[in-house]
């Protein structure tokens, strides 16, 4: 890999900041409330407990973030790439969460612009898992343009395999 997964992305509203061992009590604030985990497949995660593992994986990963709302500093919710694949040159996208303040704003689509604008320098192929009753994902991702390929159950870190639908953008799509 020949480019960084950590490295800030900012629009004029939004910026992406690495994701530090310091930031658990900011994120956890944002992700204690139960709704926003009410779709996900892995439901619990507004659990001290639950949300340390999450947390724990995301810092693992080496490619989360958290996302700042640049006017007031707040801490809005957290995304990473992952599971970089050299021969698919392709990347994941997701672990993506925001506070409940934040939905029906917008901001996902831009944070996930910036994102996408600067993964797909170096990749072909950026993909997507979403739980299979996740509907505001779905929607979500299907308006980036996003196409499900396929249907995969998966192990989040430390956490019970779940029904997820995969879904791909490709380099020569975004561009358009």
């Amino acid at each position: 890999m020949n480019f960084s997964v950590q490295t800030i992305l900012e629009n004029k509203d939004y910026q992406l900041i690495p994701l530090q061992q310091g930031d658990f009590e900011s994120l956890y604030e944002v992700a204690s409330n139960p709704k926003v985990w009410e779709q996900h497949p892995n439901n619990d995660r507004y659990k001290r407990d639950v949300f340390k593992n999450f947390f724990k994986g995301a810092m693992e990963s080496k490619g989360a973030f958290k996302i700042i709302d640049k006017s007031t500093g707040e801490v809005l919710g957290s995304s990473r790439y992952y599971d970089f694949d050299e021969k698919d040159n392709s990347i994941f996208i997701g672990y993506t969460f925001y506070g409940t303040g934040s939905w029906g704003k917008g901001i996902n689509p831009q944070v996930k612009k910036l994102m996408l604008d600067y993964i797909l320098q170096f990749v072909d192929k950026v993909y997507f898992h979403v739980g299979k009753n996740n509907i505001r994902s779905q929607i979500a991702i299907g308006r980036l343009g996003a196409e499900k390929i396929d249907e995969q159950e998966i192990a989040y870190f430390g956490e019970p395999s779940r029904t997820n639908f995969v879904y791909e953008i490709k380099k020569e799509n975004w561009l358009k």
